[in-house]
């Protein structure tokens, strides 16, 4: 994986929490941002951990791609080509969709 120096990134630290804690997704699994919003602490900022994700400057690096919604369903994805991509990813990773 290329080395991501998360000091340098712009950003809140919540946002730059939240990029450190999706690059600790396995490849091939997933998380629920709510999943996600309890990792980094936060287990009511749901929409602010999604916030974050979706500005994640550093897509596929940092892999928000494995972030999906509560229902099972994609949510979006701020990479190049949009959720059409996110599936390609999670597809190539093993994930069933």
């Amino acid at each position: 994986m290329k080395e991501i120096n998360f000091k340098k990134l712009r950003g809140t630290e919540f946002q730059k929490k939240v990029w450190l804690a999706l690059i600790k997704i396995p490849k091939g699994k997933v998380v629920t941002y709510k999943d996600l919003a309890k990792k980094v602490g936060k287990p009511l900022a749901v929409r602010a951990v999604a916030n974050a994700v979706g500005a994640n400057p550093c897509a596929p690096t940092v892999p928000c791609h494995r972030v999906v919604r509560s229902d099972g369903k994609l949510g979006g994805y701020s990479g190049k080509g949009g959720v059409k991509t996110k599936r390609m990813l999670l597809q190539k990773e093993g994930v069933k969709i």
